[in-house]
């Protein structure tokens, strides 16, 4: 089965979220289970640098607005599969990221970028398409190729099935309906049965209407984006197509996040050399200036600042935190206004607070590893791979209990407990005291270490690899293709 993966972000080569990690890691798993898949990428300045032997395979004309541009194939060496690269210097050859400047500004010409991705990938899921590889399946991501089930609806001739995934439903790709006719649409393609949301042109409403299949990155995110408080105004359509919706959870890079072989750690470790975990405790609390406390339980953090989050409510339950005892050690950047806060924080409460504002990679691995739990209480969160992270090195997840959250960690009550199957820590709604409250027993769990290991090696034992959500991406393909 040959499937075209288009996506507008992909670690390492550029990366602003689980997008990327899912884009690197999905398309390897499909290719492990025997599909021809293909990625097609912008031609950003780290793309075009980090696939080998790209090559030239076609000319492409431009279309309304859209410039011309050239297609061209290598291999993502990092990745181990064919890419198909967008070079178009004028749109993706800049500094800043992929969807900003580098004053953190959105690029004005965001609609004509993420439009060529998906005039692109649509032309090569086509009949039109100017290569011989022509495939069964095109899967979209995100808002940024939601247009190309739009431009495969709009084509009269032969096409692939489209497949659109929603990672977070928060982003849309919203843009003036002035720009319909410079991404060539034709006019009807403004209309309640089509691009127009609420006045405007939306990228990800057009997927959504338009593909053949949705997917979201979580079984329980699939119910929650049905509803008016997570649906973002898209739960009407949401719900009238939720026969085609299926939400498959996320796995996670298993030989990048693995604890025994991990190159980051002060000391390596798995299920049955656990006691190892804790050199790599006494390692983060000397890197980030935290205070060799044995009795206090150190708590890691690592997150985008915003407040999508929730950190604002753990900054107002910060000094309840600390007196349970407990440590915590924040790794992120995000809202100036959060990052000021928890550099305050930090100063407030030196050596029982570290705050680490900006990304560090190997710092990272470390929290995961050197922290006693993990603490994730997101307003809403599609998936989130770091709950997965924290269970595989032993590190366990205490958890708002949304989207994958709720799918992926079992929380430790009597019932879980007796039966062995606690990963974690559960609370809701994501309330101060009811945050507290499982901090609390986070806390008395962990100061029964005979009780915390069996959870800790419950939470390892748990398969957090690729293959399960790649075998059912296949079953999504392949009732497409059967018809």
């Amino acid at each position: 089965m040959r499937v075209l993966f288009a996506v507008s972000e992909v670690h390492p080569y550029v990366k602003t979220g689980g997008l990327a990690d899912v884009a690197a890691a999905l398309p390897q798993a499909l290719s492990a289970l025997g599909l021809d898949v293909r990625l097609l990428l912008p031609g950003y300045p780290s793309v075009l640098k980090g696939c080998r032997d790209l090559g030239l395979i076609a000319s492409l004309d431009g279309v309304g607005a859209l410039p011309p541009c050239r297609l061209l194939l290598g291999f993502a060496k990092l990745l181990g599969v064919p890419a198909l690269v967008i070079d178009c210097p004028v749109l993706f050859r800049r500094e800043g990221g992929p969807y900003h400047d580098p004053y953190g500004t959105d690029w004005n010409d965001n609609h004509l970028r993420f439009g060529l991705l998906s005039h692109v990938a649509a032309l090569l899921a086509s009949d039109r398409t100017p290569i011989a590889w022509v495939p069964q399946i095109l899967h979209c991501n995100d808002w940024q190729t939601g247009l190309a089930p739009a431009y495969l609806h709009y084509h009269e001739g032969k096409r692939a099935a489209s497949i659109i995934t929603i990672h977070n439903l928060a982003y849309q790709g919203i843009f003036p309906p002035s720009t319909l006719a410079a991404l060539a649409l034709p006019p009807r393609a403004y209309a309640i049965d089509g691009v127009e949301y609420y006045g405007n042109v939306s990228f990800l409403k057009a997927g959504v209407y338009f593909a053949d299949r949705i997917t979201t990155v979580s079984p329980t995110y699939a119910k929650e984006i049905q509803t008016a408080a997570l649906g973002f105004g898209l739960q009407g359509l949401l719900t009238a197509r939720a026969h085609e919706l299926v939400g498959i959870l996320n796995g996670i890079d298993t030989v990048a996040w693995n604890p025994l072989s991990d190159k980051h750690l002060a000391r390596n470790y798995d299920a049955s050399s656990i006691d190892a975990k804790q050199a790599n405790t006494a390692e983060l609390r000397r890197r980030v200036g935290l205070e060799p406390r044995s009795n206090a339980m150190l708590i890691g953090i690592i997150s985008r600042l915003t407040h999508q989050k929730g950190l604002d409510v753990v900054l107002q339950a910060l000094p309840r935190i600390l007196a349970l005892p407990a440590q915590i050690c924040v790794l992120g950047s995000g809202d100036p206004a959060l990052e000021q806060a928890w550099r305050q924080a930090a100063s407030e409460h030196s050596g029982q607070v570290a705050a680490i504002i900006g990304f560090d990679e190997a710092l990272s691995h470390l929290v995961e590893a050197g922290a006693n739990a993990f603490l994730m209480p997101s307003r809403f969160e599609p998936c989130g791979l770091n709950q997965m992270y924290s269970q595989r090195y032993g590190t366990l997840p205490i958890v708002h209990a949304t989207g994958g959250l709720a799918d992926s960690v079992v929380g430790a009550i009597p019932a879980s407990l007796a039966a062995g199957t606690a990963t974690g820590f559960a609370f809701t709604p994501l309330t101060e005291a009811a945050m507290i409250e499982c901090l609390h027993a986070a806390c008395a769990l962990w100061n029964q270490p005979e009780l915390w290991r069996e959870v800790q090696l419950q939470a390892m034992a748990r398969d957090s690899s690729w293959r399960a959500s790649a075998i059912m991406y296949y079953q999504v393909y392949k009732s497409l293709t059967e018809h």
